[in-house]
Protein backbone atom coordinates (compact mmCIF):
# COMPACT_ATOMS: atom_id res chain seq x y z
CA UNK A 1 0.00 0.00 0.00
CA UNK A 2 0.99 3.44 -0.69
CA UNK A 3 1.40 5.13 3.20
CA UNK A 4 1.14 9.15 4.11
CA UNK A 5 2.37 9.71 7.36
CA UNK A 6 1.00 13.95 8.49
CA UNK A 7 3.64 14.21 11.51
CA UNK A 8 5.55 16.80 13.27
CA UNK A 9 9.31 17.03 12.16
CA UNK A 10 10.55 13.51 12.09
CA UNK A 11 14.37 14.76 12.62
CA UNK A 12 14.27 15.82 16.50
CA UNK A 13 12.53 12.40 17.40
CA UNK A 14 13.06 9.99 19.91
CA UNK A 15 12.84 6.70 18.03
CA UNK A 16 13.23 4.57 21.12
CA UNK A 17 10.04 6.26 22.54
CA UNK A 18 7.73 7.83 19.26
CA UNK A 19 5.29 5.77 18.00
CA UNK A 20 5.15 6.89 14.97
CA UNK A 21 8.26 5.98 13.63
CA UNK A 22 8.00 2.45 15.19
CA UNK A 23 4.02 2.44 13.00
CA UNK A 24 6.25 3.42 10.04
CA UNK A 25 8.93 0.61 10.89
CA UNK A 26 6.43 -2.02 11.04
CA UNK A 27 4.65 -0.47 7.61
CA UNK A 28 8.07 -1.10 5.60
CA UNK A 29 9.22 -4.36 7.00
CA UNK A 30 5.53 -5.12 5.83
CA UNK A 31 6.32 -3.82 2.39
CA UNK A 32 4.23 -0.56 2.15
CA UNK A 33 6.10 2.92 0.59
CA UNK A 34 6.26 5.34 2.87
CA UNK A 35 5.36 8.83 2.28
CA UNK A 36 6.17 11.74 4.88
CA UNK A 37 4.87 15.23 5.20
CA UNK A 38 4.36 17.69 8.17
CA UNK A 39 1.04 19.77 8.80
CA UNK A 40 1.89 22.90 7.30
CA UNK A 41 2.24 21.32 4.05
CA UNK A 42 -1.21 19.89 4.23
CA UNK A 43 -3.41 22.24 1.04
CA UNK A 44 -6.51 22.15 -0.60
CA UNK A 45 -5.62 23.05 -4.12
CA UNK A 46 -8.72 23.32 -7.13
CA UNK A 47 -10.38 20.23 -5.85
CA UNK A 48 -7.67 18.29 -4.54
CA UNK A 49 -5.98 17.60 -0.92
CA UNK A 50 -2.38 17.88 -1.35
CA UNK A 51 0.72 17.39 0.47
CA UNK A 52 4.20 18.73 -0.21
CA UNK A 53 6.79 15.87 1.42
CA UNK A 54 8.86 13.32 0.72
CA UNK A 55 9.49 9.93 -0.29
CA UNK A 56 10.54 7.66 3.28
CA UNK A 57 12.79 5.20 4.77
CA UNK A 58 13.45 4.37 8.41
CA UNK A 59 15.76 2.36 10.36
CA UNK A 60 16.40 1.95 14.28
CA UNK A 61 19.81 3.64 14.08
CA UNK A 62 20.29 6.73 16.12
CA UNK A 63 21.11 9.75 14.46
CA UNK A 64 20.19 8.26 11.08
CA UNK A 65 17.19 6.90 11.78
CA UNK A 66 15.78 8.22 8.37
CA UNK A 67 15.90 9.46 4.60
CA UNK A 68 13.86 11.02 2.36
CA UNK A 69 13.78 11.58 -1.36
CA UNK A 70 13.50 14.22 -3.42
CA UNK A 71 10.75 16.64 -2.63
CA UNK A 72 7.11 16.83 -4.35
CA UNK A 73 3.77 17.26 -4.34
CA UNK A 74 1.55 14.55 -4.01
CA UNK A 75 -2.27 13.87 -4.51
CA UNK A 76 -3.61 12.21 -1.15
CA UNK A 77 -6.25 10.64 -2.86
CA UNK A 78 -3.90 8.71 -4.31
CA UNK A 79 -2.88 6.95 -1.02
CA UNK A 80 -3.89 3.82 -0.04
CA UNK A 81 -3.72 5.25 4.07
CA UNK A 82 -2.91 8.92 5.11
CA UNK A 83 -1.74 8.81 9.24
CA UNK A 84 -3.13 12.12 11.44
CA UNK A 85 -0.26 11.77 14.07
CA UNK A 86 0.79 15.42 14.74
CA UNK A 87 0.30 16.31 18.29
CA UNK A 88 -1.97 18.68 19.66
CA UNK A 89 -2.16 21.96 20.86
CA UNK A 90 -5.68 21.05 19.42
CA UNK A 91 -6.56 24.34 17.91
CA UNK A 92 -7.90 25.91 14.62
CA UNK A 93 -4.68 24.89 13.09
CA UNK A 94 -5.40 21.48 14.37
CA UNK A 95 -9.07 21.41 13.16
CA UNK A 96 -8.86 22.75 9.96
CA UNK A 97 -6.14 19.99 8.66
CA UNK A 98 -9.14 17.11 10.02
CA UNK A 99 -11.46 19.30 7.58
CA UNK A 100 -9.22 18.69 4.81
CA UNK A 101 -8.61 15.23 5.56
CA UNK A 102 -12.12 14.62 5.43
CA UNK A 103 -12.14 15.29 1.92
CA UNK A 104 -10.25 12.06 0.82
CA UNK A 105 -13.21 9.49 2.02
CA UNK A 106 -14.32 7.03 1.29
CA UNK A 107 -11.37 6.23 -1.01
CA UNK A 108 -8.33 7.21 1.40
CA UNK A 109 -8.09 5.42 4.97
CA UNK A 110 -7.51 8.23 7.19
CA UNK A 111 -6.52 6.81 10.91
CA UNK A 112 -7.60 7.83 13.14
CA UNK A 113 -10.80 9.06 11.28
CA UNK A 114 -10.55 12.98 11.29
CA UNK A 115 -14.17 13.79 11.73
CA UNK A 116 -14.21 11.94 14.71
CA UNK A 117 -10.79 12.89 16.20
CA UNK A 118 -12.44 16.54 15.60
CA UNK A 119 -15.64 15.72 17.05
CA UNK A 120 -14.26 13.54 20.36
CA UNK A 121 -11.20 15.29 21.47
CA UNK A 122 -9.54 13.71 24.52
CA UNK A 123 -11.25 15.40 27.20
CA UNK A 124 -14.62 15.64 25.85
CA UNK A 125 -15.25 12.09 24.87
CA UNK A 126 -15.28 11.05 28.23
CA UNK A 127 -17.82 12.98 29.47
CA UNK A 128 -19.84 10.25 27.89
CA UNK A 129 -19.47 7.97 29.81
CA UNK A 130 -19.98 10.11 33.31
CA UNK A 131 -19.59 7.00 35.34
CA UNK A 132 -16.69 5.49 34.65
CA UNK A 133 -15.02 9.81 35.03
CA UNK A 134 -14.26 11.23 38.38
CA UNK A 135 -15.93 14.25 39.54
CA UNK A 136 -15.45 16.71 36.90
CA UNK A 137 -16.37 20.57 35.72
CA UNK A 138 -15.67 22.29 32.09
CA UNK A 139 -16.03 26.04 32.43
CA UNK A 140 -14.61 29.24 32.07
CA UNK A 141 -16.49 31.28 34.62
CA UNK A 142 -14.44 31.51 37.80
CA UNK A 143 -17.14 31.29 40.01
CA UNK A 144 -18.93 28.02 38.65
CA UNK A 145 -14.59 26.36 39.25
CA UNK A 146 -14.25 28.33 42.59
CA UNK A 147 -17.66 26.32 43.16
CA UNK A 148 -16.31 22.50 42.11
CA UNK A 149 -13.17 23.55 44.15
CA UNK A 150 -15.34 24.06 47.72
CA UNK A 151 -17.31 20.80 47.00
CA UNK A 152 -13.68 18.86 46.25
CA UNK A 153 -11.15 20.06 47.96
CA UNK A 154 -8.33 18.87 46.40
CA UNK A 155 -8.44 19.53 42.65
CA UNK A 156 -6.52 18.85 39.20
CA UNK A 157 -6.81 22.09 37.14
CA UNK A 158 -5.76 22.34 33.60
CA UNK A 159 -6.60 24.08 30.32
CA UNK A 160 -9.37 22.04 27.99
CA UNK A 161 -7.13 21.36 25.60
CA UNK A 162 -3.43 20.56 26.54
CA UNK A 163 -1.27 17.92 26.16
CA UNK A 164 1.81 16.61 27.65
CA UNK A 165 1.29 17.67 31.25
CA UNK A 166 1.24 21.18 30.12
CA UNK A 167 -0.47 23.63 32.56
CA UNK A 168 -1.46 21.23 34.47
CA UNK A 169 -2.22 22.56 38.30
CA UNK A 170 -2.72 20.33 41.58
CA UNK A 171 -4.86 22.58 44.01
CA UNK A 172 -5.16 21.80 47.79
CA UNK A 173 -8.36 22.46 49.47
CA UNK A 174 -6.44 25.23 51.49
CA UNK A 175 -4.61 27.05 48.22
CA UNK A 176 -5.72 30.56 47.49
CA UNK A 177 -4.08 30.55 43.69
CA UNK A 178 -7.13 29.25 41.36
CA UNK A 179 -8.41 32.75 40.78
CA UNK A 180 -4.79 33.57 39.63
CA UNK A 181 -4.52 30.86 37.85
CA UNK A 182 -7.63 31.86 36.02
CA UNK A 183 -6.90 34.77 35.30
CA UNK A 184 -3.49 33.93 33.57
CA UNK A 185 -5.05 31.26 31.25
CA UNK A 186 -7.87 34.12 30.45
CA UNK A 187 -5.19 36.83 29.22
CA UNK A 188 -3.82 34.33 26.54
CA UNK A 189 -6.50 31.90 25.48
CA UNK A 190 -10.04 31.88 25.53
CA UNK A 191 -10.43 28.28 25.74
CA UNK A 192 -12.28 26.57 29.19
CA UNK A 193 -10.70 24.90 31.72
CA UNK A 194 -11.31 21.49 32.81
CA UNK A 195 -11.17 20.80 37.32
CA UNK A 196 -11.22 16.97 38.45
CA UNK A 197 -11.59 15.85 41.58
CA UNK A 198 -7.74 15.30 42.50
CA UNK A 199 -7.22 11.53 42.42
CA UNK A 200 -4.76 10.50 45.77
CA UNK A 201 -4.42 6.86 43.92
CA UNK A 202 -2.05 9.14 40.81
CA UNK A 203 1.06 8.58 43.06
CA UNK A 204 1.15 4.81 41.92
CA UNK A 205 0.98 5.76 38.68
CA UNK A 206 -1.40 7.03 35.68
CA UNK A 207 -2.23 4.21 33.63
CA UNK A 208 -2.10 3.99 29.37
CA UNK A 209 -4.15 1.37 28.23
CA UNK A 210 -3.78 0.91 24.76
CA UNK A 211 -7.02 0.02 22.61
CA UNK A 212 -6.19 -1.22 18.92
CA UNK A 213 -10.11 -1.23 17.00
CA UNK A 214 -11.55 -0.94 20.30
CA UNK A 215 -9.88 -4.12 21.73
CA UNK A 216 -7.69 -3.51 24.54
CA UNK A 217 -4.23 -4.82 23.61
CA UNK A 218 -2.12 -3.75 26.93
CA UNK A 219 -0.72 -1.11 29.29
CA UNK A 220 2.00 0.56 30.77
CA UNK A 221 2.07 2.33 33.97
CA UNK A 222 3.32 5.78 33.93
CA UNK A 223 4.69 7.13 37.69
CA UNK A 224 4.88 10.54 38.48
CA UNK A 225 8.89 11.56 39.40
CA UNK A 226 9.40 12.75 42.63
CA UNK A 227 7.44 15.67 43.85
CA UNK A 228 5.87 16.10 40.97
CA UNK A 229 2.02 15.20 40.40
CA UNK A 230 2.06 15.02 36.32
CA UNK A 231 2.92 11.35 35.01
CA UNK A 232 3.43 11.97 31.45
CA UNK A 233 6.66 10.62 29.95
CA UNK A 234 7.06 14.47 28.29
CA UNK A 235 7.36 15.59 32.37
CA UNK A 236 9.39 12.97 33.61
CA UNK A 237 7.20 10.47 34.35
CA UNK A 238 8.81 6.99 34.28
CA UNK A 239 6.93 3.78 32.63
CA UNK A 240 6.55 0.97 34.50
CA UNK A 241 5.65 -2.60 33.21
CA UNK A 242 2.05 -3.43 34.68
CA UNK A 243 -1.09 -5.87 33.73
CA UNK A 244 -4.25 -4.80 32.48
CA UNK A 245 -6.95 -4.99 35.56
CA UNK A 246 -10.45 -5.96 35.07
CA UNK A 247 -11.24 -2.45 35.61
CA UNK A 248 -9.52 -1.76 32.74
CA UNK A 249 -11.24 -4.42 30.80
CA UNK A 250 -14.94 -2.91 32.05
CA UNK A 251 -13.35 0.80 31.22
CA UNK A 252 -12.69 -0.73 27.53
CA UNK A 253 -15.77 -3.08 27.22
CA UNK A 254 -17.64 0.34 27.59
CA UNK A 255 -15.61 2.69 25.35
CA UNK A 256 -14.60 0.29 22.38
CA UNK A 257 -17.59 -0.74 20.33
CA UNK A 258 -17.91 3.67 20.12
CA UNK A 259 -14.34 3.94 19.34
CA UNK A 260 -14.29 1.12 16.78
CA UNK A 261 -17.59 2.47 15.24
CA UNK A 262 -16.21 5.52 14.78
CA UNK A 263 -13.18 4.76 13.03
CA UNK A 264 -10.42 5.81 16.17
CA UNK A 265 -7.94 2.92 15.08
CA UNK A 266 -5.13 3.52 17.60
CA UNK A 267 -6.21 4.61 21.00
CA UNK A 268 -4.43 5.25 24.21
CA UNK A 269 -6.85 5.98 27.23
CA UNK A 270 -5.65 6.93 30.66
CA UNK A 271 -6.86 5.57 34.21
CA UNK A 272 -6.05 6.35 37.62
CA UNK A 273 -7.91 4.16 39.60
CA UNK A 274 -10.64 3.05 38.69
CA UNK A 275 -11.54 6.40 37.15
CA UNK A 276 -11.12 7.19 33.43
CA UNK A 277 -9.61 10.59 32.60
CA UNK A 278 -8.76 10.55 29.13
CA UNK A 279 -9.47 9.51 25.81
CA UNK A 280 -6.35 10.00 23.12
CA UNK A 281 -7.35 9.99 19.93
CA UNK A 282 -5.73 12.51 18.46
CA UNK A 283 -1.89 11.30 18.38
CA UNK A 284 -1.77 8.78 21.45
CA UNK A 285 1.96 7.31 21.93
CA UNK A 286 2.92 4.21 24.31
CA UNK A 287 3.30 1.07 21.94
CA UNK A 288 7.36 1.13 22.16
CA UNK A 289 7.13 1.10 26.04
CA UNK A 290 4.75 -1.68 25.79
CA UNK A 291 6.49 -3.83 23.13
CA UNK A 292 9.71 -3.89 25.38
CA UNK A 293 7.72 -4.70 28.51
CA UNK A 294 5.38 -7.37 27.31
CA UNK A 295 6.94 -8.03 23.53
CA UNK A 296 3.37 -7.15 22.47
CA UNK A 297 4.36 -5.62 18.94
CA UNK A 298 1.24 -3.10 18.94
CA UNK A 299 2.19 -2.08 15.68
CA UNK A 300 1.63 -5.04 13.77
CA UNK A 301 -1.91 -5.37 15.65
CA UNK A 302 -2.37 -1.91 13.87
CA UNK A 303 -1.22 -2.44 10.61
CA UNK A 304 -3.47 -5.74 10.70
CA UNK A 305 -6.28 -3.96 11.41
CA UNK A 306 -5.93 -1.71 8.61
CA UNK A 307 -5.03 -4.22 6.16
CA UNK A 308 -8.31 -5.98 7.27
CA UNK A 309 -10.10 -2.38 6.57
CA UNK A 310 -8.54 -2.00 3.35
CA UNK A 311 -9.33 -5.32 2.11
Amino acid sequence: MKIAFQMDPIGPININADSTFRIALEAQARGHELFYYTPDRLAYDEGRVTARGWPLRVQRVEGDHYSLGEEQVVDLSEFDVVWLRQDPPFDMFYITTTHLLDRLAPGTLVVNDPFWVRNYPEKLLILDFPDLMPPTTIARDIETLRAFKERHGDVILKPLYGNGGAGVFLLRKEDRNLTSLHETFASFSREPLIVQKYLPDVSKGDKRVILVDGEPVGAINRVPAAGETRSNMHVGGRPEKIALSERDREICARIGPLLREKGQVFVGIDVIGDYLTEINVTSPTGIQELERFDGTNVAEIIWEAIERKRG
